[in-house]
């Protein structure tokens, strides 16, 4: 698999897309900020984002002022991908 989810921030951000749909940047961040009862730095955010974006797990578009985004079907799989390597590893560190 390649290294699409290099963070945590990274797999957060494909999450509250996939839970809430197409959305506003900042309104992503502050999801991520209420999760984490911390600010998050605007820059190292928007990094993320970038990056995202950059590797199309994530779709930007530009409506009036703002810019929202939207999870791939390429992100949907990884992210599915990943929480299937997850969900193994806890179930299988039970035995």
């Amino acid at each position: 698999m390649a290294k699409w989810l290099q963070s945590g921030r990274r797999r957060d951000i494909c999450i509250v897309l996939a839970a809430e749909g197409e959305l506003p940047g900042q309104r992503v961040k502050s999801e991520l900020e209420s999760r984490y009862d911390e600010h998050i730095e605007p820059k190292a955010f928007y990094g993320s984002l970038s990056a995202l974006v950059d590797t199309g797990f994530v779709e930007k578009r530009t409506e009036g002022i703002q810019d929202l985004y939207a999870l791939t079907e390429a992100g949907e799989r990884r992210l599915r991908e990943q929480f299937e390597w997850m969900s193994g590893a806890v179930e299988g560190g039970n035995e």
